[in-house]
């Protein structure tokens, strides 16, 4: 009695009913439709097609070679219409080498986030899903990875693998992995303690499903945005990495945004003057981590519920959620008319006269 299809005395559609004026049949819009909307996401998206395309064709629009020289003159020469960044102390063109280093970069950064987010979902979902003596030993090895520290570990790596790998993108992509998975698979174990347990989970269980059909099939969905964000913070760690190891002359320099900024260095650049050989090398890796932050960010919002609730009572204009948070708003229904407005009446008529 009382629940049904048609309007509230107020003129409003019933909860659960269609909106008037929608077509019939027509699913209702997902939150998850809602994601591209993200001024972060699009941003970032943005901003990360841009250096991939830069990467892609940036070595074939290069005015000249990054390696050949021009000018006699003891000091770099700066920008002008031959040369739009100006040249080096040897006097090689910086557009040129700005354009070839974004693929060298960027490669590095793909192939080592991709090798570290693999080894993290291994490692983590593994360690999460199986427990017990396991789950000790693989959470050791993710916490001596956590403590120990990343730098003199990358040092001593590259330093065993000699001049001859040094310019091998994906042998230092590789070595940039190994001390970038630990973070990642931290997050996936905890993640997965909590999914194991699940009713889904125990109905495959209970089934005889295998357990690596169960971790790809029931749990890995459910970790889709944990995967996504780890990898984007491993490509993030990457892009820093092989900067810093190309900048301290580490692994082969040459035409990449690191070693751009490691040859500056070498001549005093920042010193002297010269801004346009540091600068625009050094702009390229902030837009760069800037992309993939804004992306992390955008993506971490959409996940997490507390986020989400904040972001969405900011943009409510009409109705305004509470802004306390884990506290679910209740809209109160108005009273209906007829055959409940008799009943409300009769209810408050037999109280007055009590």
């Amino acid at each position: 009695m009382g629940i049904g299809t048609d309007q509230l005395a107020g003129g409003g559609p019933a909860p659960g009913a269609e909106p008037p004026g929608a077509a019939p049949g027509r699913p209702r819009r997902n939150r998850a439709l809602r994601l591209p909307r993200s001024g972060k996401i699009l941003t970032g998206l943005g901003m990360l097609a841009f250096f991939i395309l830069w990467a892609i064709i940036g070595p074939f629009v290069r005015p000249y070679s990054p390696d050949a020289t021009f000018a006699n003159a003891p000091v770099p020469l700066p920008p002008s219409g031959a040369h739009w960044l100006g040249t080096t102390q040897v006097q090689q063109d910086v557009f040129s080498q700005l354009l070839v280093g974004g693929g060298r970069m960027i490669g590095v950064a793909l192939i080592g986030g991709v090798i570290a987010t693999a080894a993290s979902v291994v490692i983590g979902v593994t360690a999460g899903y199986l427990g017990g003596l396991a789950d000790d030993l693989l959470s050791m090895l993710a916490n001596v990875f956590l403590v120990m520290p990343a730098l003199p570990l990358l040092i001593i790596m590259v330093g065993f693998l000699g001049q001859s790998t040094s310019g091998n993108l994906f042998v230092i992509a590789l070595v940039i992995a190994v001390t970038g998975w630990a973070w990642g698979a931290r997050v996936l174990r905890a993640q997965t303690l909590s999914l194991r347990n699940r009713d889904y989970v125990d109905s495959a269980r209970i089934i005889g499903e295998r357990r690596w059909r169960i971790i790809a099939s029931e749990i890995l969905p459910n970790l889709t945005p944990i995967v996504a964000t780890s990898f984007l913070f491993t490509v993030l760690y990457a892009v820093g990495t092989y900067a810093a190891l190309a900048f301290l002359g580490l692994v082969n320099p040459n035409w990449s945004w690191g070693g751009m900024l490691f040859y500056a260095q070498l001549s005093n650049a920042e010193l002297t003057g010269y801004w346009w050989w540091f600068i625009p090398p050094g702009l390229a890796i902030a837009l760069l981590g800037t992309s993939l932050v804004l992306l992390n960010f955008g993506i971490d919002e959409f996940i997490n519920p507390r986020l989400r609730t904040a972001g969405l009572t900011r943009k409510s204009g009409r109705r305004r959620l509470r802004p306390e948070f884990a506290l679910t708003p209740v809209i109160r229904p108005e009273v209906r008319t007829g055959i409940g407005t008799g009943i409300a009446t009769g209810l408050a008529t037999e109280g007055g006269r009590r």
